[in-house]
């Protein structure tokens, strides 16, 4: 078994191959505290499983995903995230992720979760469900949030928890000015004001945690 972990905490890291090191005593791990590094580290092994993070500074775990979906299509990509699954579970599900977890979740969920989609399945959790089926309800109803691309969605939900341009560019590692646009676009699809109007939109949508 060979694990790529994918956490720009080393300490998140540590726990997870702690858990899996207890369920497969012979495997093997590498770890990457950004996308850059996993990428790097994407050809250096066979993996049989990629474990990451979605928020971290610079790229983001999706941008992870999608560029594994290319260069490793059948690898199973299982993503671990603070979010709560009404967050990012879905986006993360469309991209092609074989699982989305919360990092709240218990230990031999984590174990469970992998064993499944080491077999070709993917994890849904009853929570998930739930909110892949609220999903489909909202894209019938045409939720303007919707719409939003990945990192649009990322830099909105930032926006909406009160963060300012420059403390999202930092974070992000990208330039003002790249936020700035961004956040031009988000006001546009949304039909929104002010940050103050992106708040209360997320707010009205459960977009926060």
């Amino acid at each position: 078994m060979r694990f790529l972990l994918v956490d720009d905490h080393a300490v998140v890291r540590a726990g997870v191959r702690l858990i899996l090191a207890a369920a497969y005593p012979a495997a093997t791990f590498g770890e990457a505290g950004t996308v850059s590094q996993a990428v790097d580290l994407l050809s250096s092994a066979p993996w049989d499983v990629v474990i990451t993070d979605i928020t971290m500074p610079g790229r983001s775990g999706l941008d992870l995903l999608k560029t594994i979906k290319v260069v490793r299509p059948r690898l199973p990509v299982l993503v671990l995230s603070v979010h709560a699954e009404d967050q990012f579970a879905i986006r993360v599900i469309k991209a092609g992720a074989a699982g989305y977890l919360n990092k709240d979740s218990a230990p031999d969920e984590l174990v469970g979760a992998v064993k499944k989609v080491m077999a070709g399945h993917k994890y849904i959790s009853g929570t998930l469900a739930e909110t892949l089926a609220a999903d489909l309800l909202n894209q019938s109803d045409g939720a303007p949030h919707t719409q939003l691309s990945d990192r649009e969605y990322e830099v909105f939900r930032l926006l909406a928890a009160g963060k300012t341009v420059k403390e999202i560019a930092f974070e992000l590692v990208l330039s003002v000015k790249t936020i700035s646009t961004y956040r031009t676009r988000i006001l546009t699809k949304l039909n929104r004001h002010n940050n103050a109007d992106l708040m209360r939109y997320a707010v009205q949508h459960g977009l926060l945690d």
